[in-house]
C-alpha cells in the first residue's frame, strides 16, 4: 500500500497573527517564509491544516514521490 503524503508550504507570513496558529505552524515545521515540509496524510495533520488554510499551501503526493 502506497503512502499519503502531504506537500505543505508556507506562503504567507505569521507576523501579527495568533499564538495559536504561529504553535500550529511550528508544530508542522514550519518557521521561514517558503518553506516545505513533506508531512504523513492522518486527520491530526489535516486539521492544522484547516486551522492555518489561509497561510499554507498543500498538495498531495504518493509515496516517495516529492
Amino acid at each position: 500500500m502506497v503512502e499519503k503524503k502531504l506537500k505543505i508550504t508556507l506562503v504567507k507570513s505569521y507576523i501579527g497573527r495568533p499564538q495559536k496558529h504561529r504553535q500550529v505552524l511550528r508544530g508542522m515545521g514550519l518557521g521561514k517564509l517558503n518553506s516545505t515540509v513533506v508531512l504523513q496524510d492522518t486527520p491530526e495533520i489535516r486539521g492544522m491544516i484547516n486551522k492555518v488554510s489561509h497561510l499554507v499551501s498543500m498538495e498531495e503526493c504518493e509515496g516517495n514521490k516529492v
